[in-house]
């Protein structure tokens, strides 16, 4: 249904966001921000209701991760805005296109004692998202929502905040424009002399390496077939990122996997005499180290040009979407070369992190290989601040990129489950799990009720130790006595089956591995509850 030539502004905010592509959008009504339900369903969107506005961000950004379109939030002035900006700064940080509207007090600085008031709500905002701009105007609303849209596809896709006064909200205003015909984002693409030159240096190098990252991975299929084309055309080796899981094959002989953050990592770097780092930020929880340990030239490839001037400063920095300058790699350069590193070698090493993983955290990995072996294929992925995720995250090979989520940058607590709703409602009919600790799932556990509310059937992997492992371990190894790290927890099943969800606590891993599956074909999510039992059994 077209929109209305003249409405309410927060109506005519939903009409435009669904003529723009916009299906679903995640919020909480509230009592300063009910106009912008006012044309919800009339534009024909999808509203999903979280139980807390960290829910709805954090569903927001799932759905982004699994559908590549932004996702979309409403909340209300202050407290809703607040309780949402943890989502905005992991947005921020894996560089997710989430746009966030609110309401905002159309007087703040000379009134005092109203409901909901900040003194600098959209400065708040500013501080974890690409920008926070407030609307004075339809006029500018409209204009702030399409440049967010706009830059979103342009450029590195991060958070956007726009206000708007809650006054101007009721205001009956003309409809916004049409989407001017031919509009659409350009990506930035190097000259193909630059390309010519690359593609030379990289025929002659000696011992190639990429470093594959999020930048690529987040064309999809696209990406992982331009990726293994250019690693098997230039006989180079690769890591992948965290980010960048997914984007080789997991059999593929060149590939040294997602261990880039193991530590001898930087002497295998080390040995390579060309690196080209495609997509990604070579952060610190890309590499857990302050170097990346290259002694030859180093290439970066980055559509963010902060991130070519960082502390790994290149000899060769190209501001370049990822897939178009592997595409263009590819069209300049001459036949295949034989691999020009040892296959044995590349085997050996990752069987070493592999070892390394599993003596940091028993077990594990074991239960890793149970759960990958039965998961459907095209099963996607999202995990929170857990040990069981962080030795997924290495060990476990995605067939594809862009099936695996994880709050990498940010880090935050409670993530998992409300972006896995997120991830479902951008992919109907399609399996997605999640994965979460028994800490950080209480952070979101009320979002169970918007996961039964919709239908979703989610299997919620539960690593349940009894602890907060992770820290109790860095404090032993910082030779502090353990404190703080011990909470009672609740029957994890029962407080599930309040909420209306399954549950599931097997006692051994064939009996893990048939929950899994069963959950899947249920009607409703199921928790499945996980012990350091299973990996002795």
């Amino acid at each position: 249904m077209g929109a209305p030539a003249m409405a309410p502004l927060g109506a005519q905010i939903s009409h435009m966001l669904r003529a723009r592509g916009v299906d679903v959008i995640f919020g909480i009504p509230g009592v300063h921000n009910i106009e912008l339900y006012r044309g919800i369903e009339a534009a024909g969107i999808t509203h999903v209701l979280a139980r807390h506005e960290q829910g709805a961000g954090f569903m927001a950004d799932g759905y982004a991760r699994a559908s590549g379109r932004p996702g979309v939030a409403y909340v209300i002035t202050g407290p809703g805005l607040c309780n949402i900006m943890t989502p905005m700064g992991q947005a921020y940080s894996d560089s997710v296109p989430v746009l966030v509207i609110s309401s905002c007090l159309d007087e703040a600085a000379a009134v005092r004692g109203q409901l909901h008031q900040m003194t600098d709500q959209r400065g708040a905002a500013a501080c974890v998202c690409d920008w926070s701009e407030e609307a004075r105007s339809a006029e500018a609303a409209y204009g702030l929502i399409d440049r967010a849209l706009v830059e979103f596809a342009a450029g590195r896709a991060r958070p956007k905040h726009i206000q708007v006064p809650i006054p101007l909200l009721g205001q009956v205003v003309a409809a916004a424009p049409q989407v001017p015909p031919g509009q659409g984002a350009v990506r930035g693409c190097p000259a193909p002399g630059d390309m010519r030159a690359i593609a030379g240096e990289l025929a002659g190098a000696r011992k190639p390496l990429f470093i594959l990252g999020g930048g690529l991975a987040g064309h999809g299929d696209a990406g992982a077939r331009l990726a293994r084309a250019l690693v098997a055309q230039s006989g180079a080796a690769a890591f992948m990122t965290y980010a960048g899981s997914g984007l080789l094959a997991p059999d593929d002989p060149m590939s040294f996997g997602c261990y880039l953050g193991r530590s001898e990592s930087k002497r295998i770097i080390g040995e390579s005499d060309l690196v080209i780092a495609i997509g990604t930020e070579l952060s610190q929880s890309d590499l857990w180290r302050d170097e990346l340990g290259h002694e030859g030239r180093l290439i970066r490839v980055d559509i963010d040009p902060e991130m070519l001037t960082d502390r790994h400063r290149a000899d060769i920095a190209v501001q370049a979407d990822a897939l178009l300058f592997v595409r263009q790699v590819l069209d300049v350069s001459g036949a295949a070369r034989p691999a020009k590193w040892d296959r044995a070698g590349i085997a050996a090493a990752k069987a070493r992190f592999r070892a390394e993983t599993e003596a940091e955290r028993p077990g594990i990995a074991g239960l890793c290989d149970a759960l990958r072996a039965v998961l459907p294929e095209d099963a996607m992925v999202f995990s929170d601040m857990t040990q069981f995720a962080y030795v997924a995250r290495e060990v476990w090979d995605m067939p594809a990129p862009g099936m695996w989520h994880h709050p990498t940058g940010f880090g935050t607590l409670g993530y998992g489950l409300p972006a896995a709703i997120g991830g479902a409602m951008a992919r109907p009919g399609r399996p997605t799990l999640c994965i979460a600790g028994d800490y950080g799932f209480q952070y979101t556990v009320q979002e169970l009720g918007t996961a039964v509310e919709m239908g979703l059937p989610i299997p919620i992997l539960l690593w349940d130790n009894g602890t907060l492992k992770e820290i109790e371990d860095s404090m032993v190894a910082s030779q502090i006595a353990p404190n703080a790290v011990k909470a009672v927890n609740p029957d994890f099943c029962k407080l599930a089956e309040a909420y209306g969800c399954l549950s599931e606590a097997p006692g051994d891993v064939a009996s893990l591995q048939g929950a899994l599956l069963k959950a899947f074909e249920a009607d409703r999510p199921t928790l499945i509850r996980m012990t350091p039992e299973l990996t002795t059994g």
